[in-house]
Formats: C-alpha cells, sequence, structure tokens
C-alpha cells in the first residue's frame, strides 16, 4: 500500500477525519488508499506510526477555499491532496521516508480496528 509520512499534530488529526486536505509542494498521480504515517519529529505521540488508511480522491493546486479543510493558509507551489474516508489503526511502527513509499498490506490489514 502507498504511504505517506506527515507530521504530528497533523497526522493525528487526518485519522480522525479533522483534517481533510493534506497540503505538498508536489503532485501525484496516485488515487485510492494511502497509509498515513506519523513522522517521529516532533515527538507527539504516537510518532513514527501507521495510524490511519485513508482514501485519496484528487490532487489540484491549492486554492484559498481548501485552507480550513488543509488547517493552513494557502502558499505558493501548494497543491491539495483530498482525502475521504479516513479508518483509524491500532499504531504500528513504520519507518517513514520522503515522498510516497510502499508498506505491506498484510500489516494495514492485522492493524485495521
Amino acid at each position: 500500500m502507498k504511504a505517506l509520512s506527515i507530521k504530528q499534530p497533523w497526522a493525528n488529526m487526518i485519522a480522525s477525519g479533522e483534517k481533510t486536505i493534506e497540503t505538498r509542494t508536489w503532485k501525484t498521480e496516485h488515487r485510492g488508499k494511502l497509509l498515513i504515517v506519523s513522522s517521529k519529529e516532533p515527538d507527539i505521540a504516537p510518532a513514527g506510526c501507521a495510524l490511519a488508511v485513508v482514501e485519496l480522491v484528487d490532487c489540484r493546486p491549492m486554492s484559498v477555499l481548501d485552507e480550513a479543510h488543509a488547517r493552513c493558509r494557502k502558499y505558493n507551489g501548494a497543491y491539495s491532496w483530498v482525502l475521504e474516508n479516513a479508518r483509524e489503526l491500532k499504531p504500528f511502527s513504520v519507518r517513514g521516508q520522503p515522498g510516497l513509499f510502499e508498506v505491506e498490506d498484510e500489516l494495514v490489514i492485522e492493524n485495521l480496528k
């Protein structure tokens, strides 16, 4: 499964469904399931763990209309990654990486709540 490392507290906000747009300075063609992994820095629990599976349904240039759902202001070069259907997991350790990376599907299935 494709995975994305996200700093805290935003990873927790995505897992809970509170934040439905993640912003990046790069776009992706990927659509579908995306594993949300919390980065180790800052050390906000649970750090360095897979937290949720979401559906990535769109990736578009960010607009001011996205700010509330992204929990940040529009900035130059930002893309809005539109997320739906957040499903929390029992957190399990995952070593994050830059960009999109792969995590074994079996690990995710074992930890669905």
